[in-house]
């Protein structure tokens, strides 16, 4: 096996540092006993019990939690379908702006796209809550999903398919038992990419949310303007675990599932031949 030079070590070492020293440090000052996040007093986890006790941010955390398993598992299905139409429609009327419509938040400034949410909201007379912030993080999130989605497709062997058709399968048993399988590693992936975006997300939330749902970045930034809590810091920590924990699952569900189709393929060319 080649070694590493001592350039690519060292480049790697900074862009880990780079990236995670930062919430390193977050991590251990949330442990702070003192009310000063920058100066140590000794280890204390007295700042995770006062944040359990802290309604506004728990309520805050409530309402961003439910909106975003909602519109990540809406714009699952709703990037999965576009996905699969843009793969597997061939040439049809209006292919090419149904393409860019899907594909357009990717490149909208957010800012544009929160505004104009927005403005549609209070046209159609619909009062922001979670409704409103549910479905504008459906519709910049679903972009995602299709992307990820389809960058799978591409690449699916279609012959699966068609021996599924050539035994007996409708279109759609062909899809949900051979197709969705084999997919998933990539829609459980679009899931967690749309769920992380909600999670993150404070532009567009910031345009339409009410006063009777506010998000937890939305909490987070009014906090801060006033200054750093060690709270924040204990609340940031737990995000990051959830969000770690999350991936790490999302990991191993996704090879688990990737190693049984796999398995599942080469039986049926063992039985086959």
């Amino acid at each position: 096996m080649k070694r590493m030079s001592w350039f690519n070590v060292t480049s790697l070492t900074l862009g880990f540092a780079f990236l995670y020293l930062p919430m390193l440090v977050l991590i251990f000052y949330s442990f702070n006993a003192s009310k000063l996040v920058t100066v140590w007093a000794g280890f204390s986890t007295r700042w995770y019990g006062e944040l359990l006790q802290n309604e506004a941010f728990l309520d805050a955390a409530w309402v961003t939690l439910k909106v975003a398993v909602i519109s990540s598992s809406i714009a699952t299905v709703l990037g999965t379908m576009a996905a699969y139409v843009l793969v597997r429609g061939g040439r049809f009327l209006g292919r090419t702006l149904f393409s860019g419509m899907i594909y357009a938040p990717l490149v909208m400034p957010e800012v544009i796209t929160g505004l104009s949410l927005l403005l549609l909201f209070i046209g159609i007379g619909l009062d922001r809550g979670v409704l409103t912030i549910v479905l504008a993080h459906t519709t910049f999130s679903m972009c995602y999903v299709s992307v990820v989605v389809s960058s799978r497709l591409v690449s699916f062997d279609r012959s699966l398919e068609e021996a599924a058709l050539d035994l007996g399968s409708t279109p759609f048993e062909a899809f949900r038992l051979v197709t969705l399988p084999i997919i998933a590693p990539a829609v459980i992936s679009g899931w967690l990419l749309a769920f992380t975006l909600s999670l993150d997300d404070l532009v567009i939330a910031s345009f339409t949310a009410g006063p009777a749902a506010t998000t937890l970045p939305i909490k987070i930034f009014s906090a801060v303007r006033l200054g750093v809590s060690p709270e924040i810091n204990a609340l940031s920590t737990i995000m990051i675990l959830i969000v770690t924990v999350g991936v790490v699952t999302a990991s191993l569900v996704s090879k688990r599932n990737a190693l049984r189709a796999q398995n599942e393929v080469q039986a049926a060319e063992r039985a086959a031949a």
